[in-house]
């Protein structure tokens, strides 16, 4: 089971009834947060999860209102008696722009790790999660992030009886581990059957559309994207400040099959979102405005 939340919606600035765009996920007791802007703190605890558990940071870049909240995050989960090292991710830069940050949060409890982005697309293996990190196109350098969660094949029970394998090598044949007892060597790939579909969530904000969209958001169960204009007159405005609207993001969730789509990071202007959801659904049908708090519980597939 994978845990999402997107925390808030806004962008540009945080308003009175929404928050700077942000999203957290949980997964087997480790948490993850994509953007961490002014007000991010308070999201997470209006929605009720814990700081402690906040295992990776991704950036997707370096505008003040996804990164601003950092310092005051970083000094709330020391707080939080973590001591284990926190990695975070993000595009050429990364521990400049945090280490200037941390002048007004200099002392930490843990370490701080960092990744950096430099290619168009980059695989991260961390806590569970398998993150690709694809460049997508903004003022600045930007990133999208696929977040999944692979599932391994059944067991077979039956051909481990018939191969004989002891009962005691089950566990780490499972779990993908070569075993070796009395002289005989075990691979999972006697007992295992093959991989099952697992469970993906894409998340993409600030950017014009491009093909790396829809490559890497393909097939997700769940498809996050910027949707900075409702309005069907904003089309120049979205080319020329490099942000989406609402009928572009759509075309994008239609074009990488993805099975629900929420949108976000609003511009401040755009009052009421949802009022426009209908105009867009005749391009792709399972889309939501996002709203601050909403959350979702991503299950396996049976079998």
């Amino acid at each position: 089971m994978l845990d999402v939340c997107l925390l808030g919606t806004s962008g540009m600035l945080p308003l009175p009834d929404r928050w700077l765009t942000s999203l957290m996920t949980r997964y087997n007791g480790s948490s993850l947060l994509i953007d961490c802007g002014e007000g991010t703190q308070i999201a997470i605890k209006e929605k009720g999860w814990s700081f402690n558990p906040i295992d990776v940071i991704c950036f997707t870049h370096y505008h003040a209102d996804h990164i601003s909240g950092l310092p005051g995050l970083l000094l709330t989960i020391g707080n939080s008696d973590r001591t284990k090292p926190v990695t975070l991710v993000g595009p050429k830069g990364l521990s400049r722009v945090v280490g200037a940050l941390r002048v007004i949060a200099p002392e930490l409890p843990f370490e701080l790790k960092f990744i950096e982005l430099t290619k168009p697309q980059e695989h991260i293996s961390i806590n569970g999660y398998e993150i690709e990190a694809f460049k997508v196109s903004h003022t600045v350098a930007c990133y999208g992030y696929s977040i999944s969660i692979p599932r391994i094949g059944k067991f077979d029970v039956e051909k481990a009886r018939e191969l004989m394998i002891p009962q005691k090598a089950w566990n780490k044949l499972q779990h993908g581990n070569t075993v070796e007892i009395d002289g005989t060597v075990y691979t999972p790939d006697m007992v295992m059957g093959k991989p099952r579909k697992g469970l993906k969530v894409t998340y993409c904000t600030d950017t014009r559309p491009v093909t790396a969209i829809i490559e890497n958001a393909k097939h997700s169960d769940l498809f996050i994207c910027e949707g900075m204009y409702g309005e069907e007159d904003k089309d120049s405005k979205a080319k020329e400040n490099k942000h989406m609207t609402f009928s572009e993001a759509a075309a994008l969730a239609k074009d990488a099959e993805v099975a629900e789509m929420w949108l976000t990071h609003f511009s401040p202007s755009l009052v009421r979102p949802q009022e426009y959801i209908r105009g867009i659904q005749k391009i792709f049908e399972n889309v939501t405005a996002g709203t601050d708090g909403k959350t979702v519980e991503l299950q396996f597939e049976e079998g």
